[in-house]
């Protein structure tokens, strides 16, 4: 028997929950969220300390499912 889930956590992949956790999880960035009205508005606003989280995964890699974190942003509310 085959494991066809190709998902992580209910996400597309590694990359895009682990960024997904460190916007729900880290106040600054929960914050940027709240005010951020899509994902690109967020990453124009985060002034980075690094270019991954710290974790390791890049906040713009290209395997990013970037309509899962546009979503994210617009239902992230205080």
């Amino acid at each position: 028997m085959t494991n066809t889930n190709t998902t992580f956590n209910g996400w597309a992949n590694w990359e895009t929950w682990n960024v997904a956790l460190w916007i729900n999880n880290d106040e600054d960035n929960y914050d940027l969220a709240c005010a951020s009205v899509d994902y690109d508005q967020f990453m124009n606003a985060k002034s980075f300390e690094s270019t991954t989280t710290p974790d390791g995964a890049a906040w713009n890699d290209k395997a990013l499912d970037y309509d899962s974190l546009n979503e994210l942003i617009t239902d992230t509310t205080y």
